[in-house]
């Protein structure tokens, strides 16, 4: 049977979600399913391989709430990005990538969290099948939808695309990056994120004639700015295989994220064969396991400790290298694919 997705994605900036939007769509396309990809008039005409039906007159919310329903002819739609229409009732199932907009509602603008509030209450309730990228997230969905955890299933995440592109080192040149000098870190300036907490080790990095990189740009009209760390180099928004280049040539990625639905950087660092060091927190034990160096989110156990250790432990970063490959072979996005089409194929638990 044909299933018909929801590609509003395609007309966004990328993200982690976008990412996994465009990277789980193109790997059903590879299945040979047959797909109807449904998009705004501004998105490309061809995806992975298949055309684009650019439908409505609407962009945004208000075309996928008003414009996409009715390009439907009877498929079961499939939402990969957090949001989907409240018409289309049970007959759809929903990517939702984490509890942020509940757990943690300083990082988003007001009118963004009370929207998404209100869809993630009301699509279960008309029927919606949910699904997440993690058990953490699994967890916090269920406790504040009031939903039980069988009632989602879980598809997590590949990395395998951050080898895709060749590495395209100009950007350490333009930047003045030297190769194992520097330390990476990903991400957006919102709150969770908690750039903030790795003030301490520029301090500790600048003493050692390193420095700290941070890739990632916000977007303000979903995040809260929570300001940038002095004395970082700031890359703004870089290219995937920019972003490679950096893996591959950074003394290790440092993640000091206090919350996060999957945790795609460290993912992508492991494929890359960068060391990671991130904070223990939300779903990131989950998918790091034993391959990364923790330290605390907010406690005793600083990013600076964490830093001090691979830097004077010889053989740290080489074992940490090896072992993060390891671990991230288990994560494919063609694994991901079939995870979410065997879910959306089994019997709905509770459909309350």
């Amino acid at each position: 049977m044909t299933l018909a997705i929801n590609a509003r994605f395609l007309t966004q900036k990328m993200s982690g979600v976008q990412r996994f939007s465009r990277e789980t769509v193109t790997a059903l396309a590879q299945s040979g399913r047959p797909i109807r990809l449904l998009a705004p008039r501004d998105a490309p005409a061809s995806f992975a391989g298949l055309p684009v039906e650019r439908i409505g007159r609407r962009a945004g919310q208000s075309w996928e709430q008003f414009d996409l329903p009715g390009a439907l002819s009877g498929q079961h739609l499939l939402n990969l990005g957090n949001t989907a229409p409240l018409r289309v009732g049970a007959a759809q199932t929903l990517v939702i990538h984490d509890a942020g907009v509940f757990d943690t509602p300083e990082s988003y603008s007001f009118a963004f969290r009370a929207w998404y509030r209100a869809l993630h209450w009301t699509l279960p309730r008309r029927g919606a099948r949910i699904v997440t990228v993690s058990e953490f997230s699994r967890g916090r969905l269920s406790l504040h939808l009031g939903l039980p955890t069988a009632r989602m299933g879980v598809v997590m995440e590949g990395g395998e695309h951050a080898l895709r592109d060749a590495a395209e080192p100009e950007v350490l040149a333009r930047h003045g990056l030297t190769p194992g000098r520097f330390v990476l870190a990903v991400g957006t300036r919102a709150a969770h994120k908690n750039l903030d907490a790795l003030r301490d080790a520029v301090a500790l990095l600048a003493a050692r004639g390193m420095k700290l990189a941070v890739a990632g740009a916000a977007d303000a009209g979903v995040f809260r700015n929570a300001g940038d760390v002095d004395s970082a180099v700031a890359l703004g928004r870089v290219s995937d295989g920019e972003l490679r280049a950096l893996y591959e040539a950074a003394l290790c990625l440092v993640f000091p994220s206090r919350y996060e639905g999957f945790g795609l950087p460290p993912l992508e660092a492991m494929w890359c064969g960068c060391p990671v060091l991130a904070a223990a927190a939300g779903a990131v034990p989950e998918v790091c396991g034993e391959a990364a160096l923790y330290f605390d989110a907010e406690g005793p156990r600083t990013p600076a400790a964490a830093l001090t250790r691979l830097l004077e432990e010889p053989l740290l970063a080489e074992r940490l290298r090896m072992a993060g490959r390891g671990r991230a072979a288990a994560f494919s996005w063609p694994a991901a694919a079939d995870r979410l089409l065997a879910l959306m194929e089994a019997p709905l638990v509770d459909r309350r």
